[in-house]
């Protein structure tokens, strides 16, 4: 029997580029959106509505996800935004908003499958982190914690699940082509303090957005981690990313520096 898969956020992105790759490799795929009725007749697998930001959808997603489907081996989260700025001009509110997605809905989907992955002593929980959710740039502080906390959140649960055959893994990306820069939100609030440092931040972002790696690297990724009986936990993508953490893991003073001399140098 094919393997159903669930992916949030599949209708753009990495998570769609993901669905439909494991779509054409013959897996039963199921994606999630706040606006499935769009994707009907646009994707060839099913979409069921999904918003990450109501706790009602949450909760009616809670209720019906196993009606919907008589099987589920694998659990992708991936749904999730980008919230940009200065963290001194970022409103609270935005910054709340942030955790509440990226984090908070994202706990709370897999706890509304852990029931059915514990009673059948099987299940895969592949999230879609970040590099930045291991080593912190400016600009996306709230973006960072909200990747920092899904890393410390899963890497625990991990041990947790792992009586029940359930296997927890991590997928940290570093800058691909996804539109995830297009698509942020950000502050209209302007701090005089920070415009240089603004106006830096924003050639390199430019930078970074230019020089983005395609992302079809991070979907071989994924199914790679899909295909592997025990994969491990965390699964970094994207060139120099691996060195890029080990770098901050032994000597994090030499990279704060090296990140500071780079935004001095523009």
């Amino acid at each position: 029997m094919k393997q159903t898969i669930l992916v949030t956020g599949a209708s753009s992105g990495f998570g769609l580029l993901v669905a439909n790759e494991l779509h054409r490799k013959g897996y039963n795929v199921i994606g999630t959106s706040r606006n499935p009725e769009k994707y009907v007749t646009k994707l060839p697998f099913k979409m069921i509505a999904l918003d990450l930001d109501s706790e009602q959808s949450i909760n009616s997603f809670s209720e019906r996800i196993f009606k919907e489907i008589s099987r589920l081996d694998i659990l992708i989260n991936n749904a999730g935004f980008l919230v940009s700025g200065i963290a001194e001009e970022t409103p609270i509110d935005l910054g709340r908003q942030q955790l509440e997605t990226n984090f908070w809905g994202t706990i709370k989907v897999t706890n509304a499958v852990l029931p059915y992955f514990r009673k059948q002593k099987f299940g895969k929980i592949i999230t879609v982190g970040s590099i930045i959710g291991l080593v912190s740039f400016p600009n996306a502080a709230y973006y960072a914690a909200s990747k920092h906390a899904l890393e410390g959140y899963f890497k625990s649960l991990r041990y947790e699940l792992n009586e029940f055959n359930i296997s927890v893994s991590m997928i940290e990306p570093s800058a691909f082509k996804t539109g995830i820069f297009d698509n942020s939100s950000s502050s209209l609030r302007k701090i005089d303090d920070y415009n240089t440092l603004r106006d830096k931040i924003g050639k390199f972002t430019n930078d970074l957005a230019e020089k983005a790696e395609d992302p079809s690297i991070v979907v071989d990724k994924v199914v790679k981690v899909i295909e592997t009986d025990k994969p491990k936990f965390r699964n970094i993508v994207g060139k120099g990313t691996s060195a890029l953490v080990n770098l901050q893991h032994f000597a994090y003073g030499i990279l704060e520096k090296g990140v500071l001399k780079k935004l001095n140098r523009i």
